[in-house]
């Protein structure tokens, strides 16, 4: 396993390679554009010169140097090609480089996805700037991305899907050269980009023209009637006028089909663009050797070793871009005259439609499931010291409570927050190991109580994805996520904030009392209320969650919740983050500690301040 100062000079080393050649690549291009302006000259020189010269020595200087000219054309794109994607590759490993130290700005915030109502999400700051998201998102693709926020949205509680993924990110996480080729390319298309719902609807949508047998045979009636009419005019049957009459009338005839053709072309012409990269993506996948349980099955969605889903989709996207050379005047005006080849074109595209449209939303998934587990693996290679948690099932976890068949666990040792800077973060333990069970966390204000609860979160979240997480080691039994940390008032629905953390927490109580196994996380309950009510209320709610036998974590400033273990000794346990008052100055350890916090700062900061506060 690699090092994190290993990793920093692998991508060092890739952009110091790529850099010298693109250095090369650039002089090709530099000489090779000269040579290809130095023979066009030349030919059209020698043409003039020579002009009345034989059509022989004419052809001649246009076979010596317009015919290099042409297939020069060809090798100077493949050297442009070359160019764009050594300097995407060279952009992709210095934003490794940045993550490394914590800069994601580069990456897409999935913004779209805040959602303050989600179980949590909006409390974890799961989407947005300087988000979980954007710290872990690499992909190069919009199924990618929506996937791996689907994922994040809606994290796995079976243990069997979890280890399934989780193997997936092992074996991929090593694969750096696949991972960063799927991504450059992906990210190398320049076109519209079509969302999957879209290709759905264009897959889903009916055959237009093949619908009519009539329309299905009329391109070879026109083709085998021009060929006819053309033996005839050279066996001297037939005047050539009229051949060419009747030529006319059906160039004409082609274009009633025009307008419905460039309707379907205006709608889905640019957004299926983008079938091309994703038949590089699904070359890329068949050329990879997949050994998981997850990776295998995806690999068979696209046709395993058959590599049936790169052949079909890198045939439609020809047929695609056949259908384009509709824009060249004289090439369409010549084809559709010959043998009505719009209308032919656009029916081979419904043929390959009603062909695979079955099987194209599976080749989208698969594609977008790779990219998001591209990203998860990425994730896991650039974090060498965080560990994957062992998950456990019912049969596993222990229970001595009779009138509780399920029970629960949660340990981790030295866990730290991912997105923190690894030289700053301090890291914790959590111990929870039956059902029901709740810790209580007392402290002072900016002691650490709000950043342990999000650090505790956010790796329950990540081991429920199949990530590895923060800590030296962690086992858990998933359960269902649900926060209530950040609930704010909405005026748009002249909701108070009070309300709003009801409604939280009645949802909570209903999921409860529906038999849903839940993890909460909780932070200063019923802060929208007076100190009287809000502690007679916390009080209720912690004994309606023991009843309904819920685990989760509470962090509180108010210390007579810690006396709750009074009444359930066996089943809340009380660590608190102390500020640590040393010769009038105050500091914080962040480190978390058994029982009730004994210093609280608010006063001491207002005196510091020059705020009077009566003794």
């Amino acid at each position: 396993m690699k090092t994190i100062k290993e990793i920093e000079i692998t991508y060092s080393n890739i952009v110091k390679e790529s850099q010298q050649k693109l250095s090369k690549v650039q002089q090709q291009i530099y000489r090779i554009g000269t040579l290809r302006l130095l023979l066009f000259v030349a030919g059209v020189a020698g043409i003039i010169y020579f002009w009345a010269e034989s059509w022989i020595v004419l052809g001649g200087i246009a076979l010596v140097t317009l015919l290099p000219f042409i297939l020069l054309i060809k090798y100077h794109n493949r050297l442009f090609y070359q160019k764009d994607y050594l300097e995407k590759k060279i952009e992709v490993n210095r934003q490794e480089l940045s993550a490394l130290n914590y800069d994601s700005s580069a990456f897409d915030d999935g913004e779209e996805f805040i959602d303050p109502t989600h179980l949590y999400t909006f409390d974890l700051d799961v989407f947005g700037s300087r988000s979980l998201f954007q710290y872990i998102n690499r992909t190069c693709s919009q199924l990618g991305k929506n996937r791996l926020a689907h994922w994040l949205n809606q994290h796995l509680t079976n243990k069997e899907k979890i280890i399934e993924r989780q193997e997936a990110i092992r074996e991929l996480a090593p694969e750096l050269e696949f991972r960063q080729r799927f991504r450059i390319l992906g990210l190398l298309h320049k076109g519209k980009t079509a969302d999957e719902a879209e290709l759905k609807t264009w897959a889903a949508s009916p055959s237009v023209f093949r619908a009519n047998k009539f329309l299905r045979i009329l391109p070879m009636l026109v083709a085998g009637t021009n060929i006819v009419c053309i033996s005839l005019v050279i066996a001297g049957l037939l005047p050539a006028n009229l051949v060419g009459g009747i030529w006319m009338c059906f160039l004409f005839a082609s274009f009633s089909f025009t307008k419905r053709i460039s309707k379907v072309q205006a709608v889905y012409g640019k957004k299926l663009q983008i079938l091309g990269t994703y038949a590089k993506l699904l070359h890329l996948m068949d050329e990879q050797q997949m050994k998981s349980t997850l990776l295998k099955s995806i690999k068979e969605e696209i046709g395993g070793e058959k590599r049936k889903a790169s052949y079909s989709i890198q045939r439609l996207d020809k047929l695609m871009n056949e259908l384009d050379q509709r824009n060249n005047y004289f090439m369409y005006t010549v084809l559709n005259g010959s043998f009505f080849w719009e209308l032919w074109q656009i029916m081979r595209i419904e043929a390959w439609k009603e062909q695979y449209a079955a099987e194209l939303p599976r080749w989208l998934t698969a594609i977008g499931d790779i990219d998001a587990l591209n990203s998860l693996a990425t994730f896991a290679y650039n974090h060498p010291d965080y560990t994957y948690p062992a998950l456990l099932n019912q049969s596993e976890v222990s229970t001595s409570n009779s009138e509780c068949p399920h029970s629960f666990r949660l340990c981790a040792q030295s866990m730290g927050h991912p997105l923190m800077q690894r030289d700053r973060c301090v890291h914790n333990n959590i111990e929870m190991e039956k059902r029901p069970f709740f810790i209580i966390i007392t402290g002072a204000n900016m002691a650490g109580k709000s950043t342990y609860l999000r650090t505790v979160g956010i790796n329950y979240l990540l081991a429920c994805i199949g990530a590895p997480a923060c800590a030296t080691q962690m086992e858990l039994y998933p359960a269902q996520l649900i926060t209530s940390l950040r609930t704010s008032d909405s005026l748009s629905d002249n909701e108070s904030y009070f309300f709003a953390e009801l409604k939280r927490l009645k949802l909570i109580i209903d999921k409860l009392q529906a038999g849903e196994e839940l993890f909460i996380i909780l932070d200063e309950i019923l802060k929208g209320t007076n100190s009287m009510d809000k502690q007679k209320g916390s009080f209720a709610l912690i004994k309606q969650f023991m009843a309904l036998q819920a685990n989760g974590i509470i962090a509180t400033h108010d210390l007579l919740l810690g006396t709750l273990i009074e009444l359930f000794p066996e089943n809340i346990r009380n660590y608190c983050f102390e500020a640590d008052i040393t010769n009038n100055e105050l500091s914080f350890s962040y480190r978390m500690r058994p029982g009730i916090a004994q210093n609280m700062n608010a006063c001491f900061l207002m005196k510091k301040m020059g705020i009077a506060v009566a003794d």
